[in-house]
């Protein structure tokens, strides 16, 4: 009762896990230093993201604007109400195949709602304390949708950087290189020079001049070039007609049953990969700060930043690992930062508007070719590779299906897998041994004290001991069960060991419990020892109580009570 109690106690409350960062920053005291600080962050950041946040944008079937009101909505929103200091939110690579696949199929408008919906659902998520669930993706499934939506990234990109004319472009990967190829006709060189140009720039600057904000000035280069050159590339302004100098008026999408339930796939799809990016951005700005970020809160306010994102016509919204590094580089304090980089990118599109008419589609799909690059961790698929067959099955199983099936089928394929490795792998750190406590006279174990050697108790041969060790679970439970299910008629007693099981699951009670009776109908006397109280526990929930089954603190404790017992039944024979 006092542990339950004392657990109880130390659980954290509502306000602590939902309370944003903002308000923590606030009560720690912000002053006009710290202001600064997230000024010039936030305004680093806003350069990076303007040019970004277009290109992905048309890359998802989108409009260069709606990738703005993305970033600005959804970016001060994330930041407003998240549960990390440093996270930026706004349109992310990860969603490019998705929004793309989405628009596709529903239409803009299906897209928006599906949107919505996501954002409801990670709300949801995040109220009901899933945030610390979606942490457990393994590693080598995040490492493989990442490296095939980086793939995939690339290759939507190819018509823009070569200037080629499709009627219609697949969104399959095998048939889009087939459809590629039958137009190389219609290559166009300047469209061809200037994303090779683009590419080139970027990758220069970031070597020679990396603390200068590369994208922007190759892409405000590359516009300048097109305008006074009069090159024959497309341009936001030939394609989109431009872009807006303000947001529009916010409205809610169109809600219907029929509607949900078309976009309902899409937004589930949305909810989760959302909620994955997001959560290992937060980890990263941790990881660079120190800091620890409120994985509920900030799921709560992904979604919050979807629904608003919604609203002004925008698309999905989630933490962004690259611009969260850059905020945290560049200084930031808090929350603030992220806030004033909306700020900053709706006072861009109010005074820059005409100009980015200008901006060859070439130039961001050079851009979008480097962020797919980057997106491909090279040494950490190396590791994984030479780590063993288990995490490079995983990795390409979900790397494989990313790019020639589905982003949700991928993922959960290969949790799936990453998961039945890991069961695996646990199943055999698994061990049973007998007699395994009064073997030696001087053996050392301070983890498991043995006790004064006995030669009496350790010849026995009515006594059976068995010590498990590790956890017992349903991976384990039948090799487990197999050993201890060797009872013979001629024993009186079966001690088992639980002192070195840190867990059991249900299914490795319901072993004990079938062994327990097995025992019983041969007049064999079944005792627990060492169990903690959260084992014992289980037991008790699946039946195994007096008269079934007999519990003591040690296997010393046990063989006493059963000396006693079997002197006490000498004395009234």
């Amino acid at each position: 009762m006092n542990d339950q109690t004392t657990r109880q106690s130390s659980a954290p409350s509502f306000a602590e896990l939902f309370t944003p960062k903002l308000a923590t920053v606030l009560h720690e005291g912000y002053g006009l230093a710290q202001l600064r600080a997230d000024a010039i962050a936030g305004l680093t950041v806003a350069i990076v993201a303007l040019p970004l946040s277009m290109a992905i944008a048309i890359a998802s079937g989108a409009t260069p604007a709606q990738g703005l009101y993305t970033a600005i909505a959804g970016g001060f929103l994330v930041s407003l109400l998240g549960g990390s200091r440093f996270q930026i939110g706004g349109p992310a690579g990860a969603f490019i195949v998705l929004v793309a696949a989405t628009v596709s199929q529903h239409g803009m408008e299906g897209m928006i709602l599906a949107t919505f919906l996501s954002g409801l659902m990670m709300a949801a998520a995040g109220f009901l304390r899933l945030g610390t669930f979606i942490k457990f993706i393994p590693f080598p499934v995040t490492v493989g949708f990442t490296a095939g939506i980086g793939v995939i990234i690339f290759t939507s990109q190819v018509k823009e950087m070569f200037g080629l004319t499709l009627e219609h472009e697949p969104g399959e990967l095998l048939e889009k290189f087939p459809a590629l190829w039958a137009s190389r006709s219609s290559l166009t060189p300047a469209a061809l020079g200037v994303s090779a140009a683009t590419v080139a720039a970027i990758l220069g600057l970031r070597r020679w001049r990396p603390h200068w904000p590369g994208m922007l000035i190759v892409v405000a280069l590359a516009a300048a070039a097109t305008a006074f050159l009069a090159l024959p590339v497309q341009t936001i302004g030939s394609r989109f007609g431009g872009i807006p100098s303000s947001l529009p008026a916010p409205r809610l999408p169109p809600l219907s049953k029929d509607g949900i339930l078309a976009v309902l796939p899409a937004a589930i799809s949305f909810t989760l990969l959302g909620a994955i990016e997001s959560l290992l951005s937060a980890v990263v700005a941790d990881g660079m700060t120190g800091r620890r970020h409120r994985s509920n809160c900030e799921l709560v306010a992904q979604g919050a930043a979807n629904i608003g994102s919604s609203l002004f016509g925008g698309f999905c919204v989630t933490g962004t690992i690259a611009r969260t590094a850059t905020n945290v580089r560049a200084g930031a304090h808090g929350p603030f930062a992220g806030m004033l980089h909306a700020a900053f990118l709706l006072l861009f599109m109010f005074a820059a508007a005409p100009l980015a008419s200008y901006i060859p589609l070439a130039a961001l799909a050079g851009v979008l070719a480097v962020v797919a690059w980057n997106m491909i961790e090279k040494p950490a698929v190396t590791i994984l590779v030479r780590s063993g067959w288990g995490e490079a099955t995983v990795l390409g199983a979900t790397f494989f299906l990313t790019i020639l099936r589905d982003l949700t089928e991928a993922i959960v394929t290969g949790f799936a897998l990453g998961s039945v490795l890991f069961i695996h792998r646990m199943s055999r750190t698994t061990d049973v041994t007998t007699d395994g406590a009064f073997v030696s006279r001087d053996e050392a174990d301070t983890a498991h004290p043995r006790g004064e050697y006995d030669e009496e108790r350790a010849a026995d041969p009515d006594v059976v001991i068995y010590r498990i060790t590790g956890a017992l679970f349903f991976g384990a439970a039948a090799s487990i069960g197999s050993v201890l299910d060797r009872i013979q008629v001629s024993h009186k007693a079966l001690i088992i060991d639980f002192s070195s099981v840190p867990f059991l699951d249900s299914t490795g009670a319901n072993m004990i419990e079938g062994l327990a009776q097995k025992a019983q109908k041969q007049g064999v006397a079944v005792w627990l020892t060492g169990a903690s109280r959260d084992i014992q526990r289980v037991f008790v929930t699946h039946g195994l109580k007096r008269p079934l089954v007999h519990y003591a603190a040690t296997v010393e404790e046990a063989l006493d009570l059963l000396r006693e017992d079997a002197t006490s039944d000498q004395e009234v024979a």
